[in-house]
C-alpha cells in the first residue's frame, strides 16, 4: 500500500464510519473508538503494509493527538467549575487520589515484570482521571510502546464493561440504599444545555464551516506556537512541553466566549482522536499484544478495581 492510500484510509475511514452510525442501526451500537481499534489492527497485520509504514504512521498518530487537545478543550466552561457542590468536587479529588496512590501500588508490583510498568501507571493515571484523550495525549508525551499501549487500552475496555455490568445489574438495588439519589437535575447533561453538538451530520448544516474552519485554524495555530517554543527545551522533553503548552494555550482561549462557543470543536476533536485509534492500530502487533495481554490485564484490574475500593475503605 503507497503512502497516499494509507493517509487516506487513516483519514477517511472514521468518516466513513461516523456516517454509517447515523444511517446503519447495526453500526450505531458499536463503539467508533473499538472499530477504529480494530480497522487499524486488521491493516497493520495482514501483510500489505511496508516496514517504512510505521513512521508514516506514528507522524499521524502524533499529529492526530496534537491537534485533537485544543479542539476538546476550547467548548470547556472552567468558570462553571464553581457551581459544582463541594462533594462533587472532593469526590474528584479523591478519585483522582485513589487511582495515582494504586496506580504507584501496581507499578511497584509490576516493574520487575515489565520494563513499561512506570508508563502503564502515568497511562491509566490519565485515564481513569481523565478519560481517553488524556490516554492518547500521555501516551504521545511519553513515547509509550503501541503494543503496550493498545494492551492496556484493550484490557480498560473489556474490565470496564464488566466494571459497568455489576454497577448497573447486580450493585445496583445495594447501592441505591448507600447512595440515594437526591436533588438531581435531569436537565443537566441534556443535549440543550451544551455548547457543542456531535453528530455527524451538523457538519453540513448550513452556516456552520466558517465557524468550524476557524476553530479548527486556531488548534492548528496553537499545536504550531507549542512546537515552536518546544524547540528552546532539550530533546528528550520537546514531546512533553508540546503537550503541556498545547493543553494550557488551548484552556486559556476556552475563557474566551466566542472560541469556548464555537461550534462542532468536541466533534473534530473526537475525529482526530479516531484517527489516532486507527494509525495507532496499524502499527500494533497482534502477537505481541497478546503475549503481554495477561499481566497489562492483571495491571489495569488492580488499578481499575483497587482505585474503586480504596476510597471506600
Amino acid at each position: 500500500m503507497s503512502d497516499i492510500l494509507l493517509i487516506l484510509f487513516t483519514l477517511l475511514f472514521p468518516v466513513l464510519l461516523l456516517y454509517l452510525k447515523e444511517r446503519v442501526r447495526f453500526m450505531a451500537k458499536w463503539s467508533t473508538l473499538i472499530v477504529c481499534y480494530i480497522a487499524g489492527l486488521a491493516l497493520g497485520n495482514i501483510g500489505i503494509l511496508p516496514a517504512s509504514a510505521s513512521a508514516l504512521l506514528d507522524t499521524l498518530s502524533s499529529i492526530a493527538v496534537a491537534i485533537s487537545i485544543p479542539l476538546l478543550l476550547f467548548s470547556v466552561d472552567i468558570k462553571k467549575w464553581k457551581e459544582l457542590s463541594g462533594k462533587a468536587i472532593l469526590a474528584f479529588v479523591l478519585a483522582a487520589l485513589s487511582v495515582s496512590l494504586v496506580s504507584g501500588i501496581a507499578f511497584a508490583f509490576f516493574r520487575t515484570k515489565s520494563n513499561e510498568s512506570a508508563n502503564v501507571a502515568g497511562l491509566l493515571v490519565g485515564l481513569y482521571t481523565g478519560g481517553t484523550p488524556n490516554l492518547a495525549a500521555i501516551k504521545t508525551a511519553l513515547n509509550v510502546d503501541k503494543n503496550v499501549y493498545l494492551a492496556v487500552h484493550t484490557s480498560d475496555i473489556v474490565l470496564s464493561a464488566i466494571y459497568l455490568l455489576i454497577v448497573m445489574s447486580v450493585a445496583k438495588p445495594i447501592l441505591k440504599h448507600v447512595l440515594p439519589l437526591k436533588n438531581w437535575d435531569a436537565n443537566i447533561a441534556s443535549p440543550e444545555n451544551m455548547s457543542f453538538t456531535t453528530r455527524f451530520s451538523d457538519y453540513f448544516r448550513k452556516g456552520l464551516w466558517k465557524k468550524i474552519v476557524a476553530g479548527f485554524g486556531l488548534a492548528l495555530a496553537i499545536v504550531g506556537v507549542s512546537l515552536g517554543v518546544s524547540m528552546l527545551v532539550p530533546p528528550d522533553f520537546q514531546t512533553m512541553v508540546t503537550i503541556l503548552l498545547i493543553t494550557s494555550l488551548a484552556l486559556a482561549a476556552s475563557f474566551v466566549p466566542q472560541i469556548r462557543t464555537l461550534p462542532m470543536t468536541f466533534a473534530t476533536g473526537e475525529y482526530f482522536l479516531y484517527v489516532f485509534a486507527v494509525a495507532v492500530g496499524a502499527m500494533g502487533n497482534i502477537t505481541q499484544i497478546f503475549n503481554s495481554a495477561g499481566t497489562y490485564f492483571i495491571y489495569v484490574a488492580i488499578v481499575l478495581f483497587g482505585s474503586f475500593v480504596l476510597p471506600h475503605c
